[in-house]
């Protein structure tokens, strides 16, 4: 039988309820931010598929936006030292968007412009925009909130068997162990186990 670690540092609450959104709720969240207006569709999309926290995004400028590498420079915020940047890859497609919405390279060629953060809004307003969307995409509970974005992409790069060390690196943990929680989430191998462990008994 599966267990999990106490609340606090698992993606479980004490009655075994999830904190993450599974894989077909992150689905449905980027379906139904395409819907939303540009400049939330584009933080929503950034927000779920970097891993960042919502501050983190929030802190993004045109300058922390390499478009030709395909990347994100992300300030780690939660740690203890201040100044460390992770570099988070994001699809080419997002990257072009966010360059045509936001006009990021001509921003990045002037220095008044360069370090703006992209989303002005305070972090209660994108708190809200992103409940907004979790709304729209039939998504509640624990799992429907900016945290549970990031442990939903924490658990989908385990089981698409991304290297736990870049797992770490993209969002920022100090520590490996923190890192491993997301490979305690059953995945589609495992559960082919026990599909055949089922059928042997069957028989």
């Amino acid at each position: 039988m599966r267990e999990h670690a106490h609340a606090g540092t698992s993606l479980y609450g004490s009655t075994g309820g999830r904190k993450y959104l599974n894989a077909a709720e992150r689905r449905r969240f980027i379906k139904a931010a395409r819907r939303a207006p540009l400049d939330v569709q584009l933080f929503c999309l950034v927000l779920s598929l970097s891993g960042g926290r919502i501050s983190e995004i929030l802190a993004l400028t045109p300058a922390a936006i390499d478009i030709d590498s395909g990347v994100a420079n992300i300030t780690t915020l939660k740690r203890r030292k201040h100044g460390i940047v992770r570099q988070v890859p994001l699809p080419r497609v997002v990257l072009a968007e966010l360059n045509h919405v936001f006009h990021l390279r001509r921003s990045q060629r002037d220095p008044d412009s360069a370090y703006r953060r992209i989303w002005r809004w305070s972090r209660t307003t994108a708190w809200r925009r992103v409940k907004e969307v979790m709304e729209a995409a039939k998504v509640s509970g624990a799992p429907a909130t900016p945290k549970g974005l990031r442990h939903g992409f924490g658990v989908n790069a385990f089981q698409s068997l991304v290297p736990p060390h870049l797992v770490q690196r993209w969002l920022g943990h100090a520590s490996l162990r923190t890192t491993s929680i997301y490979g305690d989430v059953m995945g589609s191998e495992e559960r082919a186990f026990a599909a055949r462990m089922w059928s042997k008994s069957a028989k």
